[in-house]
């Protein structure tokens, strides 16, 4: 039986800095600084308060990311393959019954992600939880729309995200839909405008950071 409403003792925190930073030149972005700290450990520090551990997923200059002190894992699959590669290593490396990812590229992700997500949990008994972030929306009204890297995973997930790796399948949210799939709407006064907004590129990290 799942627990309802997972408190933070449930949650191990897992930041993805595995990617290949292709858009910024195939600079390892989470080591990139944003007002002068590392965006990985900007993350983790983030997350760390939300939950009972944090640990983080990199496939390169792993001895930067474990200087940190935080437990460091790369891809258990090969070959860059995406956020999902991320998440699956999350699971296969979680002593918690949870597992909530974040981006290492978001630094102003919610402050009480974990827990708002844990709330969504409750209305469905669902294995998954996604944060939708509010946006603006071309004819000025305020949107909300999937963020589906922010996402609470039951570990229970293990083997069908691994299944469907195998299969050849890439998409975070066509793995997600085979599933109910919890939802949290960012969208209250205190929510930051920019909460999920991500650096691809170094002029959005630029941007990001006046």
């Amino acid at each position: 039986m799942l627990r309802s409403h997972p408190t933070s003792h449930d949650i191990t925190g897992w930041v993805l800095a595995g990617g290949q930073g292709q858009r910024m030149g195939g600079a390892d972005k989470g080591l990139q600084l944003f007002q002068g700290q590392a965006l990985a450990l900007r993350a983790a520090q983030r997350l760390a308060p939300q939950v009972h551990e944090v640990k983080l997923n990199a496939n390169r200059h792993l001895s930067d990311y474990e200087s940190w002190s935080y437990e460091v894992h790369a891809d258990s699959v090969d070959g860059f393959a995406g956020p999902l590669a991320g998440m699956l290593t999350g699971l296969q490396h979680c002593d918690t019954e949870w597992l909530l990812c974040v981006p290492c590229d978001s630094p102003f992700f919610p402050l009480d992600l974990a827990q708002r997500l844990s709330m969504a949990l409750g209305a469905q008994q669902s294995l998954i939880a996604t944060a939708w972030g509010a946006e603006l929306a071309s004819n000025g009204e305020t949107v909300c729309r999937p963020q589906p890297v922010f996402c609470l995973l039951h570990v229970s997930l293990q083997q069908s995200l691994q299944d469907f790796l195998r299969s050849g399948g890439r998409k975070i949210d066509a793995w997600t839909s085979q599933y109910a799939n919890a939802r949290m709407d960012f969208n209250l006064p205190h929510d930051h405008r920019h909460a999920f907004a991500n650096a691809n590129t170094w002029q959005e990290l630029k941007d990001l950071e006046h």
